[in-house]
Order: C-alpha cells, then sequence, then structure tokens
C-alpha cells in the first residue's frame, strides 16, 4: 500500500469531517437554527398598511407595529406594553370593521388544538385607552361590524357585550359543559373542520348567527391527568369515534335589537355537519355549508335571515368526499367566488348571487392552493398554485373571466403572499429547501421585487459551519409503475463505493405533503444530525398525498393503509437496490397518520424493514373519530373489513424487526388507547418491542425538555438497530 496515499486520504476524510460542526438533539430545540419572520403580520383592511407583533426580548415587552405598504416603513406604533404596566404580553390581536380599536388576547389558556380562553383588552387607538374586558376569561369575542358590540362565548353560552355602556347581555342560557355548546364548536369540529367560532354577524350588525351543539348523546371519552398530585384527576369531554352518535347541530339567527332567536328550518336533513357558516354581502342572507355525515354530497345553503328559510344555491357530490372550502368570498352584487376539485383538480369558480356558474377561472392539470383574494376594480383575482410543479407553490393573477393571467412569482420554491388591501403590493415569503425564508415586498402589476425586507442572512452565515446536506428530489418510480415525489439526504462525506443504512420519513396522510421545496424545520436539523452519524435519509409521498389531482389523492378511498403502506415498501425496495444502500438496514419513522403507517410498514414489510418508530399512532381506525375517519373509510359498521384489514393492531404478529411505540398519555386527539391496546395486541403476540409513554403529554408531545428527551431516544434507538 502507498503510505503517502493513505496519509493523504485519511487528511481529506479527517477535514471533511472537521469541516462539518456537529448538530445535536439540543441544538433542535434551543433556537439556535431559528429563522427570522414577521409575527403575526396582518394587511389592514381600510389603509395600505399592514401590523406586526414585534417582541423585544431585552425589555420583554411587546407592541403592535404599524407599516406603510409602499415604502416599508413604520408608520407608528399602535401599543407598546411597556407603557401600560397591567397590560400582560399580548397573545393575539384582531381589529374592528373600521380599524380604530385593537382585542388584545393575553395570558392564554390552551383548551384543545386551536380553542383557548383569555384575558381580553380593548385598546382604543386614537384616545390609546386601554380597558380590561372582564375579569373572567372568555372565548372568540368579535366585534360586530358598526364597532359597538362585541359578541364572545363563555360556559358553553354567547353572550353580547355593549362597548358603550360596558354592559353584557346573555343571549343563550343552556349552555352546559359536555351538554350544549353555543356558538362554539365541539372537539370533533374544531379538529377535522379547523374552526371554533361558529357565530357570525350580519354585515349590518343587526343579527348573530351561531350553530348549537347538542352533545348529549355522544360518547364520552376520559383521561386521566397525573401531575404531581396524591391522585390524578380525569378529564372528560364528549369524544365521538367512528361510527358512534355525532352532536345534533342546529342553526339559530339572532336579532339582536328584538333580542328573538329564530330557528332555520333543516328537516330534510339527517345526520348532518354544519361545515361553516358565513353572512354575504347582503344583509339579510346568511350562507351554510351543510354536508351529509359521508361527505359526499354538501350544500351551499343562503338563508333568508328574516324568516330563517333556507334555499340549495350550489351542490356537490363527489364519489369519494367533497371538501369544504374556506375559499367563499363574495362580490358586491352578491355574486361568489368559490374553490371545488369537481374537475379533478382543485380550481377557482365565480358563481352568480343565485348559484349559477358564470365562469371557471382557473384550468389546467394542476391545483389552486391558496385564495387571496378579489380585486373589484381590476377585476382580478389572486391565488397560488403548484402550476411549476407540486413540490412548489407560485403567485399568480388572473381576470375573473379567465384571461390575462401573470405569473406574480419570480424564483421556483415555495411563495406565499399576504397582499395590500388596494392590491398594488404584497409581501411575498420566499424559500426552497437550501434558501432560508426571505421576506420581499414585491409589485401586485408583474411581480417585481421592491425591496428586501428580510433574508435570514445571519441564519444561512451560521449554517456554513454545520455543511448541511441538500436535499434532493426526484420521481421516485416503483416496480408497480407508481411515479412518487420525494427526496433524499445524503452524507457530506458520501461515498457511492459504500452501503449505507436508510431512514425513511413519510406522513402519508390524506391531502398531506412531506416532499415540499420550502426550507427547513427541526426535523430536518435532526435528519441532517443523522447523516453526520453515516445515514442516509429519505422520505417518499406515496398514493392518497395531496396536489396531484382528486385521482391520486382519493384512490384510498375506503381502504386507509392499503395502498400507502404498499408505496412505502415499494419505495424502500426500490432504495434497496440503489448500489450504496445496505438493504438489510432500512428503517421507518413517522408521527401521527405517519405512525399509524410506521407501525403497518415493520408489520406488513416485516422482509423490508429493519426497525420502525412509530410517535401518536392510531392503530384501529374504529378509535379515531367520526369526522375524519368516516370522511374516507365511511363507518365501520358500513365497512369493517376496510377498518380491519389496514389496522396495524391487528398485523401484529408478522413484527420481526426492532420497534418504539410512543405515546402522550394526555392525547386528547390520537388517545392513548391507540398504544396500550397495541401494546398488549404485541404482548399476546409474543412479540418484544420498545416503548415510551409521555404522562400528560398531548398529541405534540413538547414542553420543557421533553422534545430533547424523546429526539435523544429516537437517536439512540436508532443508532443501536439501524
Amino acid at each position: 500500500m502507498n503510505l503517502h496515499k493513505f496519509t493523504a486520504v485519511l487528511l481529506f476524510i479527517s477535514c471533511s469531517i472537521f469541516a462539518q460542526q456537529q448538530i445535536t438533539v439540543e441544538s433542535l430545540y434551543n433556537g439556535t437554527f431559528r429563522t427570522k419572520g414577521m409575527d403575526a403580520l396582518q394587511a389592514m383592511k381600510n389603509t395600505n398598511q399592514y401590523t406586526v407583533l414585534d417582541f423585544d426580548r431585552a425589555s420583554r415587552s411587546m407592541k403592535i407595529d404599524l407599516y406603510d405598504y409602499a415604502t416599508l416603513k413604520k408608520v407608528s406604533t399602535l401599543i407598546d406594553t411597556k407603557e401600560h404596566s397591567d397590560l400582560p404580553m399580548i397573545d393575539s390581536y384582531t381589529f374592528d370593521t373600521n380599524e380604530k380599536s385593537i382585542l388584545l388576547a393575553c395570558k392564554t389558556t390552551q383548551i384543545f388544538r386551536h380553542s383557548f380562553t383569555a384575558d381580553y383588552y380593548l385598546f382604543e387607538i386614537a384616545s390609546k385607552k386601554l380597558t380590561k374586558l372582564f375579569d373572567f376569561q372568555v372565548q372568540e369575542p368579535t366585534f360586530s361590524p358598526d364597532g359597538t358590540k362585541i359578541a364572545y362565548a363563555k360556559d358553553n353560552n354567547l353572550f353580547l357585550y355593549d362597548i358603550a355602556s360596558k354592559n353584557s347581555k346573555q343571549l343563550t342560557t343552556d349552555g352546559k359543559k359536555n351538554a350544549v355548546i353555543n356558538g362554539i364548536t365541539d372537539w370533533v369540529y374544531e379538529e377535522e373542520f379547523a374552526f371554533v367560532r361558529a357565530f357570525d354577524w350580519s354585515k349590518d350588525s343587526k343579527k348573530l348567527a351561531y350553530i348549537r351543539f347538542d352533545e348529549t348523546q355522544v360518547p364520552e371519552f376520559s383521561m386521566s391527568i397525573f401531575e404531581k398530585d396524591l391522585y390524578p384527576t380525569i378529564q372528560t369531554f364528549k369524544y365521538p369515534k367512528a361510527g358512534e352518535k355525532n352532536s345534533e347541530v342546529s342553526l339559530h339567527i339572532v336579532d339582536v335589537a328584538a333580542n328573538t332567536t329564530k330557528n332555520v328550518d333543516l328537516g330534510k336533513y339527517n345526520d348532518f355537519y354544519i361545515a361553516r357558516i358565513q353572512w354575504t354581502n347582503e344583509a339579510n342572507v346568511l350562507s351554510a355549508q351543510v354536508l351529509n355525515r359521508h361527505q359526499n354530497n354538501l350544500d351551499l345553503l343562503f338563508i333568508d335571515g328574516i324568516s330563517a328559510a333556507p334555499k340549495v344555491v350550489l351542490n356537490e357530490k363527489d364519489k369519494a368526499y367533497v371538501d369544504v372550502t374556506d375559499n367563499l368570498t363574495f362580490l358586491k352584487d352578491n355574486s361568489f367566488i368559490w374553490t371545488s376539485e369537481k374537475d379533478g383538480f382543485n380550481h377557482i369558480y365565480v358563481y352568480d348571487k343565485n348559484g349559477k356558474l358564470k365562469n371557471q377561472v382557473t384550468k389546467g392539470n394542476w391545483e389552486v392552493t391558496g385564495y387571496y383574494g378579489f380585486d373589484e376594480k381590476s377585476k382580478t383575482v389572486f391565488y397560488q398554485s403548484t402550476e411549476n410543479g407540486s413540490i412548489n407553490r407560485s403567485v399568480y393573477k388572473i381576470g375573473l373571466d379567465g384571461s390575462k393571467k401573470v405569473a406574480l412569482s419570480n424564483e421556483i420554491g415555495t411563495n406565499n403572499a399576504t397582499f395590500s388591501p388596494n392590491f398594488d403590493y404584497y409581501i411575498n415569503t420566499f424559500s426552497t429547501a437550501s434558501q432560508p425564508t426571505i421576506y420581499t415586498l414585491n409589485n401586485a402589476k408583474a411581480g417585481k421585487v421592491v425591496q428586501v425586507i428580510e433574508d435570514n442572512k445571519a441564519l444561512a452565515e451560521k449554517l456554513k459551519a454545520y455543511n448541511l446536506p441538500q436535499k434532493e428530489f426526484f420521481v421516485l418510480k416503483t416496480e408497480k409503475e407508481q411515479e412518487l415525489n420525494a427526496w433524499i439526504l445524503k452524507p457530506k462525506d458520501f461515498d457511492p463505493n459504500k452501503k449505507y443504512p436508510v431512514f425513511m420519513h413519510q406522513y402519508s396522510g390524506p391531502g398531506s405533503q412531506q416532499v415540499a421545496n420550502q426550507w427547513i424545520g427541526s426535523n430536518d436539523y435532526w435528519f441532517a444530525m443523522l447523516t453526520q452519524q453515516g445515514y442516509i435519509v429519505a422520505c417518499v409521498d406515496g398514493r392518497g398525498t395531496g396536489f396531484k389531482g382528486a385521482e391520486f389523492k382519493k384512490v384510498t378511498q375506503l381502504q386507509l393503509g392499503k395502498y400507502e403502506v404498499e408505496d412505502q415498501i415499494d419505495a424502500a425496495k426500490v432504495l434497496g437496490n440503489y448500489s450504496y444502500v445496505d438493504k438489510t438496514r432500512i428503517g421507518i419513522f413517522g408521527w401521527s397518520y405517519g405512525g399509524f403507517m410506521a407501525s403497518n410498514c415493520i408489520f406488513q414489510g416485516n422482509e423490508v424493514f429493519k426497525m420502525a418508530i412509530a410517535v401518536a399512532p392510531v392503530t384501529n381506525w374504529r378509535f379515531y373519530d367520526s369526522v375524519y375517519t368516516e370522511r374516507y373509510m365511511t363507518t365501520p359498521q358500513e365497512n369493517a373489513t376496510g377498518y380491519d384489514q389496514n389496522s396495524p393492531i391487528n398485523h401484529v404478529d408478522k413484527l420481526k424487526g426492532k420497534f418504539l411505540l410512543i405515546h402522550g398519555s394526555a392525547d386528547d386527539n390520537v388517545h392513548v388507547q391507540n398504544t396500550m391496546q397495541m401494546m398488549e395486541a404485541l404482548i399476546q403476540a409474543n412479540k418484544q418491542f420498545e416503548s415510551q409513554i409521555y404522562p400528560d403529554n398531548d398529541h405534540g408531545i413538547y414542553g420543557g425538555k421533553t422534545r430533547v428527551q424523546l429526539y435523544t431516544k429516537m437517536t439512540n434507538f436508532i443508532k443501536d438497530n439501524l
């Protein structure tokens, strides 16, 4: 052997390793890799300005600053907590319609994923007068459009606060925990329809519509909360599992001045959801999106605010399910913009006030992924889409008639826009998998960058020392001819002549996306850390994931976990055949739906996967909630085989590799019952496995040192078993 040559090679390897600063689990969660952003950025509605919530770490104070869109110059500070000794830190804020007053939420107490109570303060901008509204916490306080009243919820009832007299009036009286909720969604609506405030003001401030939830028949779920007390407490809430009773919902309209309430007649519907309510631009016309329990038939109703009589304006059907849209926008004449995937891809449509189709605004084998708004004066729609490939997002504008389309994004990657009220400018947020987030001011005529606001250069400079591996995006073709988006991360000292173990990450849930060309998060830094330790990390979006059209997404209907598992196993086989991969050392990891998948893969792909980590997994679809599960599976009573054949709890006898099962004991979403019953099934199948329960942790498993301990545990498990 040539000794000099050996020394040179050794020196080169040493340099390449030492040139890469080591990532630690602690650094993932201590702010080392934090990007700078624009917190709580809100475009004003009446002036060509925007606000940002600024936090000063040195003085531990916060302020809401007002900026001019055209110049990016700060116009004023609307409020500074330093000037109000009795004002705590601001968690969130909302303006009244005239943008003369602000509601400030402080000392937020989280309830579930989106819901919270808080102390609320009313701040009048001109007079700088600050008033604490109540000596108790409330939910979802909302200004009336005329700015004279605030509707809010407390203890499952609705109230009306008069700003001038400072008096509250109770609108409902039958609210009761685990029985009746007025104007706030129940657990399953909040989680799966993703909204909390189930009331809305009419444009003339004379009426308030709200949904009432009767939870009486919904089965209860109980969790032990351990904390540090001598005896644990029990948290009990209504949770409809697949096939069980849902809340009975009803829709009501309050005449505020007359103090009378009318019930909307929804008698023609049976076992249904009211997925959205929204007043139109006509003061006496309320809209509601009503879904059948299977969620494959959606009616858009227009309801007369005086008689409370409903009529169907638009109907959408789908052989799988209809997605509820948040893009419903009423124009001046009450015609409306709507998004739908009825032609196979999600696109923008415009209908007249009677629900007659005027025009399909966007068309093509790509998806509209964000609707930004409509400029009345130029009759232009602004939107985000996948026209530059399903892993990218670009910003466009187009005429309401479908003409004069202009691409506003300059760079390929992930672009997102916040438009000024007059649609002259927008703040563009851009990133790629190798470019930290850049905020720029752009003009909306052609998308030209006017000024860079924040480019995260300091982070980019800091990251040079870490010499991070770059995601290589590609389309992976399985033996069954499925073409799937994928990325791969290789060690920086990658040697094509070596054989590497592969650690696969996925989520795989319906309509989701993990293979996206955007800036990286804490998981990605963890994956980079694993490459520093000699692992290749890969991610594949199989069938059922989103942004490639309805057919690709909805192929998993009635059998969640069948094709998705097949695709991960087939993808692992393709990776295993790469010359530089050790096919006997492939592992897989996932959280929530990804945990369901990782479990299924280690069981059903026992010849392919050496190890798996499942965090907070659904182990049996019968244990999960009605709205989500039935959207894709119908009920267990109708589709027993679909449920049972694809639930990992029924495949435990196939386990051969190393398996780590993790759950939070206070997970209100995917209950720890999933993991407990899976453990018992594994025990009775006489299978060895590792497990970790995180006491009093919810679905996110975080707080204090929890994430550091969790990711250290997972890292050690990978090192020991892959």
